[in-house]
């Protein structure tokens, strides 16, 4: 198993239009993706600062993912509102 946490600073007035897009592509990744076990996204403590938390089967369902038309579509719509880019950490499960 692969997690992932990707942190991600929205741009102040935009965290409604953020957590839309967001929302449409964690709908997307879990009816279209077998290999990813956990998709989410929670708010932090930190305004404006919102965190995807990630689980993947192994690492070509995280290479799907990245590769897909819904991640590559919706990632960008997400970037409009996105202030700089995300932060992500891979973690290799611990069998």
């Amino acid at each position: 198993m692969i997690g992932v946490v990707a942190t991600i600073k929205c741009k102040d007035g935009t965290a409604a239009d953020f957590e839309a897009a967001a929302k449409q592509l964690v709908e997307a990744v879990n009816a279209n993706e077998p290999g990813c076990l956990f998709y989410r996204l929670f708010k932090t403590d930190v305004p404006n600062t919102y965190r995807f938390l990630e689980a993947y089967k192994d690492k070509e369902a995280t290479e799907a993912h990245r590769a897909s038309d819904h991640f590559k579509t919706m990632g960008r719509a997400m970037g409009a509102f996105m202030d700089g880019a995300p932060s992500v950490e891979r973690l290799p499960g611990v069998e």
